[in-house]
């Protein structure tokens, strides 16, 4: 049996309070570690300097350095798989059951931070870790989909399969960088995402990247625009994770705006789209909730589609009643070792196995939500128009 989400709302608690303890025991370790840096040649614009302290919860994190070219003849380096979404179907009621298509499901939104060789904090994960828990995805049927298309309820998945999202906070160096060929880096995030999708293609190599005000460690207007545009045209997502990456909880109203609206600016120079979703620094919902998801300050304007927490289980169907757009659920990508026994995503991942009736099932068709007729009623009204009942 499921356990109740007012149970795990009390769970999601505490996994903030943990994440939050993680996130600042990064700021008082050694700065003379090279992981503390930015990297070398991050986007190929010139020689990149460490990034002025900014009271930001990480820092710069490990230098991803470039490949450099073989010795020898070079083999062709292997293609980047494309983004694109797959065809969609027109699904009728029989092939919805055909399908077994439940779209009133829940939906496993991954967190992730740090992507490093040698954990530091309980919310970092290996390379090996990563691609690992991406294998294990595409082999159980999930195709990632971005935190705005899931928020705007745009999720093109084939007939038969999962969405998942893919998110990493912080916008660390360990997610993006180029190499000297102008490639993904070895082991950055994006490098891994695409090994898994040349090796699945069903897997789609995209995922929503919340920065904060030094992208991917980068200190330089030009090298940061560059990053931010060269993921965009790929497929991934760039937005919101505030200024500075403060506790919103602890901020009055007018800072909160200020922290979200300074980001949107700089994102807006980076010339990027405007942000769709934001997510939450720890976690942390600020005082007036809305202000979260909507506001002005400075003459800039922000109106998300979705506003994401922190933990701690998978997020229901953006179709489904009781979805709150201003706070979506997440789950920590982790094992199942202390604080993580019941919530993160190793956890979940099984029990979603265990329990397919659950998941969200795709029917392939983007606009209609296909449900079994034991279900339509857990779809919210303004959905009832595209319902495709079997």
């Amino acid at each position: 049996m499921r356990p109740s989400l007012s149970s795990t709302r009390v769970i999601g608690a505490a996994n903030v309070a943990v994440i939050l303890v993680a996130v600042v025991a990064l700021m008082i370790m050694p700065g003379d570690d090279p992981g503390d840096r930015p990297p070398p040649e991050a986007v190929k614009v010139g020689q990149i300097q460490p990034a002025p302290s900014s009271g930001r919860p990480s820092s710069p994190g490990p230098s991803v350095q470039p490949s450099g070219q073989p010795s020898g003849q070079p083999s062709e380096p292997a293609p980047i798989p494309t983004a694109s979404q797959p065809p969609a179907v027109v699904a009728t009621p029989e092939f919805a059951r055909q399908v077994k298509a439940n779209e009133a499901g829940l939906v496993p939104i991954i967190m992730y931070h740090r992507i490093i060789k040698k954990r530091m904090a309980s919310i970092d994960r290996t390379p090996d870790q990563l691609r690992q828990e991406l294998e294990k995805l595409a082999k159980q049927g999930y195709v990632p989909i971005t935190a705005a298309e899931f928020a705007a309820g745009r999720i093109q998945v084939p007939a038969g399969k999962f969405p998942v999202v893919l998110t990493f906070d912080d916008g660390h160096s360990s997610h993006f960088a180029l190499d000297d060929q102008g490639r993904p880096a070895k082991n950055t995030a994006v490098a891994i995402i695409y090994d898994v999708a040349r090796k699945y293609p069903s897997f789609r190599p995209v995922a929503t990247f919340w920065v904060n005000h030094y992208p991917f460690g980068l200190q330089k207007q030009e090298q940061q625009a560059s990053a931010a545009q060269w993921l965009h045209r790929q497929g991934f997502e760039v937005a919101n994770h505030t200024w500075t990456h403060p506790n919103l909880r602890a901020m009055g109203t007018k800072k909160v705006r200020e922290q979200i609206a300074r980001l949107e600016r700089m994102l807006k120079k980076l010339g990027v789209p405007p942000s769709t979703t934001m997510a939450l620094p720890f976690g942390s919902m600020p005082h007036k909730k809305k202000a979260a998801r909507k506001g002005e300050w400075g003459g800039v304007r922000y109106d998300f589609d979705a506003v994401f927490l922190a933990g701690a289980e998978p997020s229901l169907s953006p179709f489904a009643k009781g979805y709150d757009p201003g706070a979506v659920q997440r789950i920590q990508s982790n094992g199942k070792k202390g604080e993580c026994r019941k919530w993160c995503s190793q956890y979940w991942l099984e029990w979603l196995q265990k329990h397919p009736g659950w998941r969200y099932v795709s029917d392939g068709d983007p606009d209609r939500v296909s449900v079994p007729k034991k279900l339509q009623g857990n779809i919210a009204a303004k959905r009832r128009d595209q319902v495709n009942a079997y």
